[in-house]
């Protein structure tokens, strides 16, 4: 089945046993994009027949990661844990062609038996010895109440392949593949049943996941041959790793696709980023780093999917993020700042227009979204903190602070209060007092802001306005400077 077939179902199918990381959510995109690019069908199945590590949570935290990147899904989500009856049916009818045969094995001496052969220097896979077990006396043994599981049985001989969209013929040995199980003594299906059972009960026709699935793909080959359904397209996607070249982990910063959106990356920033962890666009386009949805979804294709491990790099994300936030309109930048005002118990009570001045004077310094909230709560709030930096640096001279509660009166009895005359008003009154009016500038910057650095002091009088300037500026003297 070709690239471009009618309707291409793909899908992607998490383990509710951690939140969505930032290899799953790659994987989840590159879904995605291939089907809005294709025109086809996007699956959402939750894999939660690991019943003692998943959890309702977990599925939560997968689902609202998808939905804060903007991954739409078209059929789903479907829960394998509601879906044990196929599981089974399908390894009745594996049972039934001959293809796997019930292991009345116990945990205790399939272990030993591993031991035994790691000892002898041989690989530790199961010696295959209930294969040899008639279907009579394997039906004896179930009737007289003793527990079994099921396995396939692997061809002898020869060789099981297929064909990979990323990278090319893939071959393995069938004497180096384990006669895998399919359903456990106690009913429950093995993940290489139940992910071969739903796609092709889903009818899909593209997998895309991750290439450390790659040592799995035989087994499920196996499987659709033996079940008589035609092969999907498998295209294995290469690794994150850190900027240390091993497996991206917690070690090298947060890995839960929802901790980026709590440090303040916008969803567009994230997603433009991991479009590019491991695929690029061919031709004119290969060198751009800035894409919008729409254009990566029209560029995507499985052909520009990279067979090196991707790196994923904080800074190069932290540059991502600045360049959607500096590019938002004010709008666009409001309801995603206020989600941020909210947490940090801002409530500013300004008028919109205001508030949107204020985002588009800031935005070019922001790195994140939480900046608004942090670095630049002055700006929106009366209750914020001084730098102790900038306080020692540009407000120890007592002479400054009193100079600035008196300009704050010029402001105060002022008849207009714009860029202009508050700038004229500033170096008026430094040439008055035989002082530098940089002295005047830095020091009233940190006492309205908070900060040693900020856009033109005018401008950022302007985004105060009159009342708030002439307040912080009278209150120049009781400001905390470090000794």
């Amino acid at each position: 089945m070709s690239e471009n077939a009618v309707k291409p179902r793909v899908r992607f199918a998490p383990s509710p046993t951690g939140y969505l990381h930032v290899g799953g959510a790659r994987t989840a995109l590159f879904n995605w994009l291939f089907a809005r690019h294709t025109g086809g069908t996007f699956i959402l199945r939750i894999e939660d027949t690991d019943f003692e590590r998943s959890s309702e949570e977990m599925v939560e935290g997968i689902l609202d990661g998808m939905s804060w990147l903007g991954l739409n899904w078209d059929e789903g989500p479907f829960y394998q844990s509601k879906r044990l009856d196929l599981y089974r049916a399908t390894a009745e009818k594996l049972l039934a062609s001959g293809h796997a045969y019930r292991c009345f094995c116990t945990k205790e001496e399939l272990e030993q038996r591993r031991a035994e052969a790691t000892a002898a220097g041989r690989q530790p896979m199961y010696d295959r010895r209930c294969r040899t077990l008639s279907e009579e006396t394997a039906k004896q043994r179930v009737a007289a109440g003793e527990m079994s599981a099921l396995r396939f049985a692997v061809p002898e001989q020869g060789t099981t392949f297929f064909d990979d969209a990323v990278f090319g013929r893939i071959e393995f040995a069938n004497a180096e593949l384990e006669d895998f199980v399919l359903l456990r003594s106690d009913g429950i299906p093995t993940y290489h049943l139940s992910v071969v059972a739903d796609d092709v009960d889903m009818r899909l026709t593209h997998i895309i996941r991750g290439a450390d699935h790659l040592s799995n793909t035989p087994k499920q080959v196996l499987q659709y041959r033996a079940l008589g359904a035609e092969l999907p397209v498998f295209a294995h996607v290469p690794l994150i790793l850190g900027p240390d070249k091993t497996r991206l982990s917690k070690r090298h910063g947060a890995t839960s696709v929802l901790a980026y959106k709590d440090l303040g990356i916008v969803p567009e920033a994230f997603r433009n980023f991991l479009s590019l962890l491991g695929w690029s666009p061919e031709g004119d386009n290969k060198n751009r780093e800035i894409f919008s949805s729409q254009e990566v979804t029209s560029l995507f294709s499985l052909s520009g999917i990279s067979k090196s491990n991707a790196v994923f790099g904080n800074e190069k994300l932290a540059w991502y993020n600045q360049e959607y936030i500096r590019n938002y309109s004010a709008e666009m930048l409001l309801p995603l700042v206020e989600q941020e005002w909210v947490k940090a118990g801002i409530w500013p009570e300004r008028p919109r227009e205001e508030l949107l001045s204020t985002l588009d004077l800031l935005k070019a310094r922001a790195r994140n979204l939480t900046d608004f909230a942090i670095a630049f709560r002055a700006y929106f709030s009366d209750e914020y903190e001084i730098d102790p930096t900038a306080a020692a640096k540009f407000l120890k001279d007592t002479q400054v602070r009193a100079l600035l509660v008196e300009l704050a009166s010029r402001y105060m009895n002022a008849t207009e209060f714009t860029e202009q005359s508050a700038e004229t008003i500033l170096r008026a009154f430094a040439e008055e007092k035989q002082v530098k009016p940089g002295l005047l500038i830095n020091g009233a910057r940190v006492a309205l802001t908070g900060q040693a650095v900020a856009p033109s002091l005018f401008t950022v009088m302007m985004a105060l306005g009159h009342q708030r300037v002439v307040k912080r500026l009278t209150a120049a003297e009781q400001i905390a400077v470090p000794a």
